[in-house]
């Protein structure tokens, strides 16, 4: 977190939560009551000082305000980079790392990681260059028919996701069941009483 940020939480300790006001596309772009945030250096500093509590909710520090996101899919969502072997994941925050904990797909086929940086999703622009590092158990390139008949489950073998120097099992997720399985809160609301903005 920034330390203007930092110094306005300790000066000003128990400003009300702020919800329904900010969100997060599944194209990783934030959104302020429905319009595009363009201003680089709003997102940017949004990104440094977005995180979570202990709930799952995400939020986004305003100086002593915590503001909550709804996620259209995910808290964050990755674009990808590739030197050839290694795939990299950039979040819409700017943190990267070279592979998720785990890999989800859901019936849609919505690629989805749960991370080190948290649950996230692939942006579907990148989907496509993703999806090439799908393979069988055998390390044998998946077809796209194929991949389509085990997403509906009426072929069920093992598939794997090649991140270069990380080969990690991909597994089916409902998308009705993508927030509880990746724990985090969608759509944060106050609890009844609770002050907000």
């Amino acid at each position: 977190m920034d330390d203007v940020v930092l110094r306005a939480i300790a000066k000003w300790p128990n400003v009300p939560n702020a919800y329904h006001w900010l969100s997060l596309d599944a194209r990783g772009q934030w959104l302020l009551k429905g319009d595009r945030i363009t201003n680089p250096a709003v997102t940017a500093f949004i990104g440094r000082n977005y995180g979570h509590d202990e709930r799952g909710r995400w939020f986004f520090q305003n100086g002593p305000q915590r503001v909550f996101v709804a996620c259209d899919l995910a808290p964050l969502i990755f674009r990808t980079e590739s030197d050839g072997a290694e795939t990299t994941l950039v979040a819409q925050t700017g943190a990267s790392l070279r592979a998720p904990d785990a890999v989800f797909i859901d019936e849609l086929g919505r690629v989805l990681f749960a991370t080190s940086l948290g649950p996230g999703a692939c942006d579907d622009r990148d989907l496509a260059t993703l999806c090439t590092r799908i393979q069988d158990a055998n390390g044998s390139a998946i077809d796209d028919d194929r991949l389509l008949r085990w997403l509906a489950g009426e072929e069920d073998f093992e598939l794997d996701m090649d991140f270069g120097s990380t080969r990690l099992p991909v597994r089916r997720v409902e998308s009705s069941r993508l927030a509880a399985v990746l724990s985090f809160d969608p759509s944060p609301a106050p609890a009844a009483g609770e002050p907000e903005c």
